[in-house]
């Protein structure tokens, strides 16, 4: 007999969300439609969710669940060597642009979609933000004078590979954020 995993409604809401938010944009997909992929009601719906925006919110923390556990691979695999952690992002980087129906940066997509920076998505935005930008200032914490200042740096050409690698060739993207990146610690390290 096969074991079945049994996905509970509020799983099922957000993996159609993160299918569909991503593939159309946030405000071009209605609650109505999240629904009808998740093969539920409305009632059942806002049990779980008292809005879209949390909803969205949701389907961020997964995004941002997903890319943390990307970026604590590649400090893992690397051993905390940041030019290591630099070339393991980068080649992920490649692969995650390569993928079909990549439209850039779900963060960025979602600050663009809510200018309000006191709204719930925005806070969500913003805070994984934070995070990245926090575990980029410990990875140089141990060469830079500021480690804030260098994790700034890393984090637009984070930002920078994420919009390029939906306009360009993911291989290009992917080596010019390599090569950025090193270039940013090399100066690190004669500062």
């Amino acid at each position: 007999m096969i074991a079945t995993v049994k996905t509970s409604m509020r799983e099922r809401l957000i993996e159609a969300a993160m299918q569909l938010f991503y593939a159309s944009g946030l405000r071009a997909v209605s609650v109505d439609k999240v629904i009808e992929a998740a093969a539920t009601t409305k009632v059942t719906f806002y049990r779980h969710f008292k809005g879209k925006d949390d909803l969205v919110v949701a389907y961020l923390e997964r995004r941002a669940a997903i890319e943390r556990e990307g970026i604590g691979a590649a400090v893992g695999h690397g051993g905390g060597d940041p030019a290591a952690v630099m070339r393991l992002v980068s080649e992920a980087l490649a692969v995650i642009t390569c993928e079909p129906g990549f439209r850039g940066c779900p963060f960025i997509n979602a600050a663009a979609e809510y200018p309000d920076p006191e709204s719930s998505v925005r806070k969500a935005v913003d805070e994984h933000r934070r995070w990245c930008k926090d575990a980029f200032a410990d990875l140089v914490a141990p060469l830079a004078a500021d480690p804030a200042a260098a994790a700034d740096d890393l984090m637009l050409l984070r930002d920078g590979a994420m919009v390029a690698g939906y306009l360009d060739a993911p291989e290009a993207v992917a080596a010019s954020f390599l090569r950025s990146a090193t270039a940013v610690l090399d100066g690190l390290k004669r500062d």
